[in-house]
């Protein structure tokens, strides 16, 4: 009876090490989950610097930006990787390298040029310097600053003594391309003889078309002026398609 009570409490005993072990084993096999896990997600990690990285997305979204306006943008320019822009701008970009021009595909007269400013405030001293860097002025149409900070009021009243049209972008309105976002509905810049084509079929005045004001993100985003048509179309797996047009005052 001893012998048979000894291998019972023996028996408990080693179920009770192997209970322990297997334990063991699967906290192992947990943590090496965790360690996998990270593994992936490091590989989403950016160790650049948050400079490039924000210049690299403004400067890409300003080139679609241009691109959809009608201008000739090499598609290489806009498939440039962030390592690709690291390796030729470095982690602290010289803002000075990061300017471009463009000219419009259809109307080779329209020059517009892009201006990366500082992390500082714009104040008019930063205007006239700009203003005495540009060469050509006569054949340039359009100026675009992309700035980081506030700009004062006479930097604001120097900027509309440009004889060219000046827009200025907070580079944080730049890192994210909006018409790209799938909630937005597309937006089709009517020409000036599509406008009348459409005012003449429905028989109606242009101040008579839903409005859309100049500052509006997508009216930005294309350069409208007041008076342009664009047609926007909404398309969803709830509403069904339909198309409407909006004027831009």
């Amino acid at each position: 009876m001893r012998n048979e009570e000894y291998e019972k409490v023996e028996e408990k005993q080693r179920e009770s090490v192997e209970m322990e072990e297997n334990g063991h084993a699967r906290e192992r096999e947990g943590e090496g989950e965790v360690e996998e896990v990270g593994g992936c997600l490091s590989k989403y990690m950016d160790d650049g610097s948050i400079e490039s990285h924000r210049y690299y997305l403004s400067r890409r979204t300003t080139l679609e930006m241009l691109r959809d306006r009608g201008y000739s943008i090499p598609s290489s320019e806009i498939d440039l990787s962030l390592s690709q822009f690291r390796a030729l701008h470095g982690h602290s970009p010289d803002i000075d390298r990061l300017r471009f021009s463009a000219t419009h595909s259809s109307n080779p007269s329209k020059r517009v040029l892009v201006i990366f400013c500082g992390p500082g405030v714009v104040k008019v001293t930063t205007v006239r310097n700009i203003a005495g860097q540009i060469v050509n002025k006569d054949t340039l149409t359009g100026l675009i600053l992309i700035v980081q900070n506030q700009i004062t009021s006479q930097a604001l009243k120097a900027v509309n003594l440009f004889s060219f049209k000046v827009e200025i972008f907070q580079i944080t309105d730049l890192l994210v391309n909006i018409t790209k976002h799938v909630l937005k509905p597309k937006h089709d810049v009517l020409t000036d003889q599509q406008k009348q084509n459409l005012l003449k079929k429905y028989n109606i005045e242009e101040k008579q078309l839903p409005r859309m004001l100049q500052t509006d993100a997508v009216a930005r985003y294309y350069g409208l002026e007041r008076g342009q048509v664009v047609e926007v179309t909404y398309s969803g797996e709830i509403t069904q398609m339909h198309v409407t047009y909006r004027c831009v005052w």
